[in-house]
């Protein structure tokens, strides 16, 4: 291949190696949401990982420290809540921590935010809504 070409390819590239350089752990106990933030972030060339439960959530995100978690708040095992104190009470940086929840509740909603929850998002959601977040936050 001539060398423009080369360039010219290697250009084109370079916006969708910048999304995939970045990891997000997507943590949720549904199914369905699963598979549909996973395919909208894939295309948007985002690397997920993917735990089904909030101890999962924790063991992954110690584990793998991923760019950004989207985490539900009502979930087997451990809640969105207890995952989230662990999370800022064992990382020395914070992770940037999307809470997703079909809980209509302001009550919740302040102690997410009190707890330091960069981003909450009311299920159901447009999927623009979310990668519109997790771009402004992973900027």
């Amino acid at each position: 291949m001539p060398p423009a070409k080369r360039a010219k390819k290697a250009t084109r590239s370079k916006p969708a190696a910048a999304a995939s350089e970045k990891r997000i752990l997507l943590v949720d106990d549904d199914a369905e949401i699963i598979e549909s933030m996973r395919t909208v972030l894939e295309a948007k060339g985002y690397t997920v990982m993917i735990a089904r439960d909030g101890n999962q959530g924790v063991a992954l995100a110690e584990k793998e420290l991923p760019d950004l978690v989207v985490l539900d708040m009502m979930m087997p095992k451990r809640s969105g809540f207890l995952v989230l104190e662990r999370l800022r009470r064992s990382q020395q940086t914070p992770l940037r921590i999307i809470m997703v929840t079909a809980n209509e509740g302001s009550r919740h909603r302040a102690y997410a935010e009190m707890l330091g929850v960069d981003d909450y998002i009311r299920k159901p959601f447009a999927m623009d809504r979310l990668l519109e977040s997790v771009s402004r936050l992973l900027a």
